[in-house]
């Protein structure tokens, strides 16, 4: 099993930033891939980045691209999303979540673990 936390969220004004933490406990040797979801109120949990652990291309879904950037410290087991320029419209519960597999990574239904979420509010 693989245990997810993830800190950092909070209220922040519109233009801000915050940096979004998911440590990683447990058989975390068995997960290769790292992503983060978000999900608004009544909307469904989306794709924001995806990162392997041992680096390489980060994926970015496009209403993020070139303000959010993740990143993985293999050695603190923690995955980082930075977040800068943020929008009203980034508020949502930002969850962290974990793939056994090598490939792949921007589906909700491809991970296998997945964090308890922070809340990111931004206000305008």
């Amino acid at each position: 099993q693989v245990q997810l936390v993830e800190s950092g969220g909070g209220l922040v004004q519109a233009g801000g930033s915050l940096r979004l933490s998911c440590a990683a406990s447990g058989r975390t040797s068995s997960t290769y891939i790292m992503g983060w979801f978000r999900q608004a109120p009544g909307k469904e949990r989306e794709f924001v980045s995806r990162i392997s652990w041992g680096g390489g291309i980060a994926y970015y879904a496009d209403s993020v691209r070139g303000r959010f950037t993740i990143s993985a410290d293999n050695g603190k087991n923690t995955v980082y999303l930075q977040m800068n320029g943020l929008k009203p419209e980034d508020t949502a519960v930002y969850y962290c979540a974990a793939r056994k597999r090598l490939v792949g990574g921007r589906a909700r239904g491809q991970y296998d673990y997945w964090g308890q979420g922070t809340q990111v509010t931004v206000s305008p």
